[in-house]
């Protein structure tokens, strides 16, 4: 699939606001979009799919208007894509190479100003790894920020084999990796997850052990306490009950006070490469939102469904043109 550069527009279609707000009211297409700029230790990108995050609309909101890059804005941090063009520094990656990752090595500190819901963007070698081929493109884009805050969260607090653990919000994004991630790679000897009544069976196909239906039971109360906490859905409070004496809880939904640790990603595509053998055999699975994919036109309302919190894993958008 390689493109000559005669192929590769100066201009672009993208999903971009200019002002801070709800992401649902500034965000606008715009198809006379600049193509980025690439620096020396960067690729170009064709997008073929996105997958959106929470941190997008908070993004959007002004959350670190501090340190993001300057208007317009299109978001999106996922990508899964083709290479059409290598900065003179890469060695990872040619023209043509399929590639996938979290294009924002740190989510808050100068974010790309064009970023996945957009027809190219571009990222840094070092944050992107080579698309397993079993993966559909729709399939890997659903994967970097999510796996990687798994996975390094599990890190963070020593996660090992044999122990166990709780994960609140099990069917979400990172929850349904974090059940995955610590079975299959760190050798769990317990997985707990809370999930509404509905997605409990999504929790047993994961492989948790224990699923506890959140609109029935308080995980806090339950005889059985846990080495670590994992908090996606804000309840660092709760979550400190439900561990054992020298337990950890880890939170993505921070503030969180201590002793509980609040945690935040750093995009590291050496990460995606360590667990591409558990992504090819299928130990580990992407989880997508029936909804997904949505296609380019339907971003609004991507965006707006993502923030109801009720998704099931991964919003992601497919085809981008």
């Amino acid at each position: 699939m390689a493109a000559s550069t005669a192929s590769i527009p100066s201009h672009i279609k993208a999903w971009v606001y200019n002002e801070y707000g709800n992401i649902e009211e500034t965000l606008k297409l715009d198809s006379n979009i600049a193509l980025p700029q690439l620096k020396d230790d960067q690729v170009l990108i064709k997008v073929v799919a996105a997958a959106l995050n929470p941190v997008d609309y908070k993004r959007a909101l002004g959350f670190f208007k501090d340190s993001d890059s300057p208007f317009p804005t299109a978001p999106g941090y996922d990508v899964a894509g083709v290479v059409v063009k290598v900065g003179s520094e890469v060695k990872k990656f040619k023209v043509g190479d399929e590639v996938y990752g979290d294009i924002n090595e740190y989510a808050v500190n100068n974010p790309k100003a064009i970023g996945s819901v957009a027809e190219y963007t571009s990222a840094e070698e070092k944050v992107l790894a080579h698309k397993p081929s079993n993966l559909s493109f729709i399939e890997a884009a659903s994967l970097p920020a999510a796996i990687i805050t798994a996975y390094q969260g599990l890190e963070r607090v020593e996660f090992f084999a044999g122990k166990s653990i709780l994960v609140l919000g099990g069917a979400g994004g990172v929850g349904s990796l974090v059940t995955q991630l610590a079975k299959q790679v760190f050798g769990a000897a317990k997985v707990a997850a809370t999930a509404s009544t509905g997605k409990l069976e999504l929790l047993r196909k994961l492989g948790v052990d224990l699923p506890i239906d959140y609109t029935k039971e308080n995980f806090e109360e339950l005889p059985q306490k846990f080495d670590v906490v994992y908090d996606t859905v804000g309840q660092t409070d709760k979550a400190l009950k439900a561990i054992k004496e020298g337990g950890k809880v880890i939170t993505i939904a921070g503030p969180a006070s201590p002793p509980a640790i609040w945690f935040f990603l750093h995009s590291d595509g050496a990460v995606l490469d360590k667990l591409k053998p558990y992504l090819d055999s299928g130990k580990v699975k992407p989880v997508l939102d029936p909804k997904s994919p949505l296609p380019f036109s339907k971003a609004i309302e991507a965006f707006s469904y993502l923030k109801t919190n009720r998704a099931t894993g991964k919003v992601v958008i497919h085809p981008i043109p």
